[in-house]
């Protein structure tokens, strides 16, 4: 069975929907703006050098979310759909996915993002199946801060495409896997893929991109 993976931010996406998020919070009042900032560009920092503390991550991301509740946050990624993604959705990054459905692949979106954000937006491109970081969610069943399971972060992706496979009694060796990423944070799944695609690449996946023969594909500008 062919499968096409895509990455999101930077990939289908020319922004990161995580830390595009975070900014919207703070632009409708949710976080303290000099505060917020400051803390998610280091986290930025780490995540685009590798160093990502995934679960430190969550919990500061989702905080205002937790502290805002179901209804309010749910009103806000509407709005946050409407302004900030809808426009960000480029045709050409609809006609990659499209062009793989119609030659009736299996499609999912591997993303190091939180369900809560990406859902709706993986919605937005026609894809059911996201493999993201899931979040745990209490008694009252709200969402803690916590992630469930394995986080689908660098080497965890691997481990959650294989357990989706799983899910549709298939394995690595049943499926032939293009996946199609931006950054070095992926790595383990590019090179587990049968067609690693190097897409808008970071300087650094561009150069190891070239040195081993993968296919490069612009479909945006690339970004640093």
């Amino acid at each position: 069975m062919a499968v096409a993976l895509f990455d999101l931010d930077h990939t289908l996406l020319p922004l990161d929907s995580d830390y595009a998020w975070g900014e919207f919070t703070t632009r409708i009042g949710w976080t303290d703006p000099q505060d917020f900032t400051r803390r998610n560009d280091a986290f930025f920092a780490d995540y685009q050098a590798g160093r990502l503390d995934v679960h430190a991550y969550v919990r500061f991301a989702t905080e205002a979310v937790r502290l805002r509740g179901p209804q309010a946050a749910a009103q806000a990624h509407a709005r946050f759909m409407a302004e900030v993604i809808a426009p960000a959705i480029r045709p050409e990054a609809r006609a990659l996915v499209a062009a793989h459905r119609e030659r009736g692949e299996r499609i999912a979106i591997v993303t190091a993002t939180n369900a809560f954000v990406t859902r709706p937006i993986a919605q937005a491109f026609g894809v059911d199946a996201l493999i993201a970081v899931e979040l745990a969610r209490g008694p009252d069943g709200w969402i803690t801060g916590e992630i469930d399971g394995v986080p689908s972060f660098r080497e965890g992706k691997v481990t959650r495409v294989a357990q989706w496979l799983a899910q549709l009694g298939l394995g690595w060796d049943d499926v032939h896997v293009t996946f199609y990423s931006d950054s070095t944070n992926d790595l383990p799944l590019l090179e587990r893929a049968d067609v690693p695609v190097a897409t808008n690449p970071s300087a650094g996946l561009r150069e190891l991109a070239r040195a081993r023969g993968w296919r490069i594909l612009d479909l945006f500008e690339p970004h640093p």
